[in-house]
């Protein structure tokens, strides 16, 4: 066994240890036991420290069997006396993350009477599942009964508890487990079973900011950040308002408000645009009434307005319709190549020819091509003779 120091100091950050055993790995790394370390192994959706082991790097830790695996870049002799250090930052953010769960938790499941069934604590954001439908619209006033409760900075406390004293005890999701298990208590918010690291104090986690709310299997699942994850997000948040605020010239509160004015700016304009556009697709068609097949290369224009005016000029030419839209090397197609055609060896044909890719059906192709504009009318010169 190893002696869990992790436990006994939570803000132990440096340890000595001798090697007990050294084994290879997985990709040239090596497993090291320890007879103690403050290395926390994963566990209980929390992941395992980092950090190093005298010379060489601790890239993760597992707990197999009552030890601690600790995977080592280099071998360690077994018998050695090591010094470590874990990667403080990184495990002080994870009990900032895991101990804002439990606050979270505890709040949510006490006013909903629902269960904590599911906990992930990812490289960028927490993410908690309920088995209760809980309304979004509830999550800020949870948001600031977690906050004030940090606010108090409460201290934290830790027992093991067993047999009849453990059944004596009231903890969330309890179940039976056998043997010592160590109870994790917020007085005030929460209480549970839990084999992770904590901060001392709830108000060393900090901050809490729950960041949405999405139905998941019979419940939600809510991502929140905690701590310093929380102050980097803020502030990336303000920083992008700012930003806002300055290209439309709007105070920073008053965003929202210009976005939408925007918005509405550009919804007129493009129903102008559409208007606009309409109108020189009809002239167009017009202007190539009886033109028989006809090859147009354009400017640049969305899908959606290169395939209508192919629709319009191949309705009014009386033969096919190939357009091509953009510039020398990037063209966007849209071909009315007749229903009669094989639009299959058709589009392979001219793709091949124009290093192009698309296809389509029903005597119409949409795609794009890398040709040339010289390279799109020899091709087409070619392939309808005459036009």
């Amino acid at each position: 066994m190893t002696e869990k120091l992790y436990y006994l100091d939570p803000f132990l950050r440096t340890f000595t240890a001798t090697v007990l055993s050294c084994e290879p790995g997985r990709d040239g790394t090596w497993l090291v036991t320890l007879d103690r370390t403050a290395f926390y192994p994963e566990g209980g959706g929390q992941p395992g420290d980092t950090g190093a082991l005298g010379d060489t790097e601790v890239l993760d830790t597992h707990e197999r069997d009552g030890l601690v695996l600790h995977t080592c870049r280099d071998a360690l002799p077994a018998g050695a006396q090591v010094s470590g250090a874990i990667c403080w930052d990184r495990r002080f953010d994870h009990m900032q993350q895991h101990s804002g769960e439990h606050v979270v938790s505890g709040f949510l499941c006490r006013r909903y009477g629902c269960d904590n069934v599911g906990f992930h604590l990812g490289k960028d954001t927490v993410t908690v599942d309920f088995n209760f439908p809980i309304p979004p619209e509830d999550l800020p006033a949870i948001e600031e009964e977690v906050n004030a409760y940090l606010w108090q900075d409460r201290a934290v406390e830790i027992r093991s508890l067993e047999g009849e004293a453990l059944r004596q005890a009231e903890y969330r999701s309890k179940k039976f487990i056998p043997g010592l298990v160590r109870l994790v208590s917020f007085p005030g918010a929460d209480c549970c079973a839990c084999c992770g690291t904590h901060v001392s104090r709830a108000g060393q986690i900090g901050l809490v900011k729950l960041l949405s709310c999405q139905t998941f299997r019979e419940g939600v699942r809510i991502e929140m950040l905690c701590g310093g994850r929380a102050l980097r997000y803020l502030n990336g948040v303000l920083d992008q308002n700012a930003r806002v605020s300055h290209a439309l010239s709007a105070k920073v509160m008053e965003t929202a408000a210009a976005v939408e004015r925007l918005q509405g700016e550009l919804y007129r304009l493009r129903g102008r645009l559409r208007s606009l556009e309409e109108a020189d697709i009809a002239r167009r068609a017009e202007s190539l009434r009886g033109a028989g097949d006809v090859v147009l290369l354009e400017p640049e224009m969305d899908a959606d307005a290169l395939r209508r005016l192919c629709d319009s000029v191949g309705q009014t030419c009386g033969g096919r319709c190939a357009v091509f839209a953009g510039v020398d090397g990037d063209y966007r197609y849209a071909v009315l190549c007749g229903r009669e055609t094989d639009v299959r060896s058709f589009a392979a044909a001219m793709n091949q020819a124009l290093r192009g890719r698309g296809g389509g059906k029903s005597g119409f192709l949409q795609g794009s091509c890398a040709a040339s504009g010289e390279e799109i009318r020899a091709y087409f010169d070619a392939l309808w003779p005459g036009r």
